[in-house]
């Protein structure tokens, strides 16, 4: 389950909503909680605001530098978020801002130096996974030099592999060597690799670069398969299988339930067709069994009360309020 600005009010009531989902799940016979993930980036892409740590944009933690700052930022996100039954945050972003028309990323990112956004996402990615909740690299293989937002049409990138290795795939090799739990693809056109289909729906991606070149052996999330890069030109049929063919573990549909629908319906015929072999969905299976069983046993449901008590807690607060002004960038 992901959630949305559109699902939170206060930290009682997300507690509340996370209790009651765990609750329908239990009783319809799961033997492993829902994983529940949220996109808590800092700065514009923040789904719970005030009273939780309005923490900045990561562009303030690049221009701070340390590292230090870094993991205790993806601490405080994790106690914030873990109190109200959150345990997955699709943060953080190691795109690599090299193009100043990007519309999508800019002050998302930690900067344009590889090697710094490598070093501060490792960073933050021990501090949320330290503290319980799933850190996720995104977006692979990178979104940083595009001048077009995918939530609206299909970006491309035309470097060579060794300019991709060299830049933008740099953060990710660091993140996969600090454990990160789960790596969100991108709906990016990667012309070296693939000229018709984008990364998340490409079999010459994933698998090759990620799984194989970077040993990579988590959980992979597509971006959201309604975006219009991708949902303008495929229904939500191909969109699925073509991104569990791809090497997707889970997909992301986050509006429509009748995409929803669509998609599973898909892959049941794609699995019964053989065009998904039955070792894949297994393998699929057992990387998100312990993905489950790693961070959320055992589990414990999330209380209102330490919800409120947690979120905007004076420490976090402090750091980000350093993190703001070490950045020049108000939080």
């Amino acid at each position: 389950m992901v959630l949305f600005a559109r699902n939170v009010d206060t930290p009682e009531q997300v507690a509340e909503l996370v209790r009651e989902m765990q609750s329908v799940a239990r009783d319809a016979g799961h033997d492993l909680p829902l994983l529940v993930a949220v996109d808590q980036e800092g700065g514009r892409v923040a789904r719970l605001r005030e009273p939780w740590t309005l923490w900045p944009p990561l562009r303030a933690v690049g221009r701070a530098g340390s590292e230090e700052l870094a993991r205790r930022m993806g601490e405080g996100l994790a106690v914030e978020l873990k109190a109200c039954g959150i345990r997955c945050d699709f943060a953080p972003v190691l795109d690599v801002d090299t193009n100043p028309r990007n519309p999508v990323i800019g002050d998302r990112s930690f900067g344009d130096d590889p090697e710094q956004v490598g070093r501060l996402g490792a960073a933050m990615i021990r501090g949320l996974q330290e503290q319980g909740v799933i850190a996720s690299a995104k977006h692979f293989p990178g979104h940083g030099d595009t001048d077009v937002d995918s939530h609206l049409e299909l970006p491309a990138v035309d470097h060579s592999l060794s300019r991709l290795r060299d830049v933008e795939l740099r953060p990710f090799r660091k993140a996969v060597e600090a454990q990160v739990a789960t790596v969100m693809t991108a709906h990016v056109l990667v012309r070296e690799l693939d000229d018709a289909l984008p990364a998340t729906l490409s079999p010459h991606v994933i698998r090759p670069l990620l799984r194989e070149e970077l040993k990579y052996v988590g959980v992979v999330v597509s971006d959201d398969l309604e975006m219009k890069a991708v949902a303008d030109r495929w229904t939500p049929a191909a969109r699925a299988v073509l991104a569990a063919q791809a090497g997707c573990d889970v997909l992301i549909f986050s509006k429509s339930q009748d995409a929803q629908v669509e998609a599973i319906e898909a892959l049941v015929r794609a699995v019964e067709a053989e065009q998904i072999a039955w070792q894949e969905m297994d393998d699929v299976c057992a990387r998100i069994r312990r993905l489950k069983e790693r961070f959320l046993l055992p589990y414990v449901d999330p209380s209102p009360k330490q919800a409120r008590i947690a979120a905007g807690v004076g420490e976090n607060g402090a750091i980000a309020r350093e993190l703001a002004d070490r950045g020049g960038i108000p939080a």
